[in-house]
Order: structure tokens, then sequence, then C-alpha cells
């Protein structure tokens, strides 16, 4: 990270505060690398304070798409994570990463809607036929769908 990012960071940390206008001399980089640090010590806010500016600045950034979205995941706003991670996956067209595709799946997983988290992780599989995550991510959601699909018994 840059050191006059770091010195940026440390000074909105102190102050508990963010400038929009102190962040856009910043690149998308700095803001993902910005936004891992302040997680790592503790600062969520504002680290979705940098990462919402990140996007206002520098919407068709993977790196702030891709944190944003993890940001949403922790937060537990499915919604949110989902349209992030959908976002990032049309930016990275035929690029898309295998974790973008676990993510998002599992995003949707979470938001209860196990078809589109199988049609997603079915794409996917046919980018990566042997992807090992891939695959294992498919047997959890299936066992998962076997689990929710399961009629309850009576006692």
């Amino acid at each position: 990270m840059q050191a006059e990012f770091q010195q940026v960071l440390n000074r909105w940390v102190h102050q508990q505060t963010f400038n929009i206008l102190e962040a856009t001399r910043f690149s998308p980089a700095d803001f993902r690398e910005g936004i891992q640090w302040l997680v790592a010590n503790d600062h969520a806010d504002l680290a979705q304070a940098l990462a919402d500016a990140g996007l206002a600045l520098h919407p068709e950034s993977e790196d702030i798409l891709a944190m944003a979205g993890l940001l949403a995941m922790t937060r537990n706003d499915w919604p949110l994570a989902i349209e992030l991670l959908q976002d990032l996956m049309k930016l990275q067209q035929g690029n898309v990463q295998p974790t973008t595709c676990i993510m998002l799946a599992r995003a949707l997983a979470c938001n209860l809607d196990l078809a589109q988290a199988h049609a997603v992780l079915d794409l996917a599989l046919r980018i990566w036929p042997f992807d090992d995550s891939m695959l294992k991510e498919k047997n959890v959601l299936l066992r998962a769908h076997e689990v929710m699909s399961a009629p309850e018994t009576q006692n």
C-alpha cells in the first residue's frame, strides 16, 4: 500500500471519519488494499465507507466490486452481495474467476435462491469441469438442497 494512502487511512481511523474528496486521488488497487487493511484492523464501518466510495469513483473496478461483494456477504446483505458479484461477473466476461462464481453461488444460496445458485455453479463447471473447489461447492449445495427439501418428520 502506498505510504501516503496508509497515512490517510491512519488519520481516518484516528478521527473515525472518512473524506471522499481526499479519496479521489487513489487508485482502485489502493482502495482494495485499504479495505483489506481496515477489515483486518477491525474497522468494518470505515471499510464499508471506503468500499462505497470506491464503487462511486470506480464502478467498473474488479478489485472494488470483489471487495464490496465480500463485505456485503460478511454483513449478510445477500441482495447487495448478489448484485455486486453479478456485476463483477459481467465485467470479467470471459475471464470470470472460479472464486467469483463460488461466492455468487453462496450468496444466492444464502438468499434462498437455490435454483439460481445451481445455475451459476453449472455454468462455472462448464468452464472448469475439474476444479476441486467448484466440485466441492456443488456437492455442498446439493446436500443443502436435499436437507431443505426433505419432508419434516413427526415424533
